[in-house]
C-alpha cells in the first residue's frame, strides 16, 4: 500500500468514526437534571395502580427527551387510570378531559410528546405478541413531578407509554401482570 493509499484511508476511517459519533450524540438522551422529592400532604398520593409517591429528600431525574422514534421503538408500557379521581391526577393535557379506562388512551413521556405534537394522534403498541392503537390523549411529564400538579408522583422516566387499562387488556396481558412491560410502539 503505498503512502498516500494509508493516508487515504486512515483520512476516511476518521471522516467515518466522527459522523458515527455525532449520529450517535444526536441520538441520545441525557438526562437534563434532578429534582428533589417532597412528601405529599395525607390523602394527596392516589396509589391506584401500585403508583409510587415521591419520597422527601429523594432525587428523581428529569429530561426533557425521549429516544428517538423509530418504526419499532422500544418502550416501557405502565398503567394509569385517565378517569376522574384516578391515579393519573387531572384532566388530559391534549383536551383537558378525563377518559374512561375502557378506552385505548396513553400518555407518552415528555420527548415524544413533543409539546402536543402527538395529540389525539394514535400510535400502535406491539406487545405480549398482540397489537393495539391507543390515542394519545396525554403526557407523562419528565420534566416535573413531587408536587400537586403530579399527584405527587416523581417525573416520568423518558421512555415510558402510560396506558389505561383497555390497553393492557387488548395486549392481552394478564390483570396479575399489569404495571411495567417492555413493548415497542410506533406512530400509526
Amino acid at each position: 500500500m503505498t503512502a498516500s493509499s494509508l493516508k487515504a484511508s486512515v483520512l476516511l476511517l476518521c471522516v467515518l468514526h466522527l459522523t458515527y459519533s455525532l449520529d450517535v450524540e444526536a441520538q441520545s438522551c441525557q438526562p437534563s437534571g434532578k429534582i428533589e422529592g417532597r412528601k405529599p400532604p395525607p390523602g394527596q398520593c392516589n396509589q391506584e395502580n401500585d403508583s409510587d409517591c415521591c419520597v422527601q429528600g429523594k432525587f428523581y431525574t428529569t429530561y426533557t427527551c425521549s429516544p428517538p422514534v423509530s418504526t419499532n421503538t422500544r418502550a416501557v408500557l405502565t398503567l394509569n387510570s385517565f378517569q376522574k379521581g384516578g391515579d393519573g391526577g387531572g384532566p388530559s393535557e391534549c383536551d383537558n378531559q378525563y377518559h374512561s379506562d375502557d378506552t385505548p388512551v396513553v400518555a407518552l413521556s415528555t420527548g415524544w410528546f413533543n409539546r402536543r405534537s402527538r395529540c389525539h394522534k394514535q400510535i400502535k403498541i406491539n406487545g405480549n405478541g398482540q397489537s393495539v392503537l391507543a390515542l394519545v390523549v396525554d403526557e407523562c411529564d419528565s420534566t416535573m413531578g413531587c408536587d400537586g400538579d403530579h399527584d405527587y408522583k416523581s417525573p416520568c422516566r423518558n421512555n415510558i407509554v402510560d396506558a389505561s387499562k383497555a390497553v393492557w387488556k387488548a395486549l392481552g396481558v394478564l390483570e396479575n401482570d399489569w404495571g411495567e412491560t417492555d413493548i415497542t410502539w410506533t406512530d400509526a
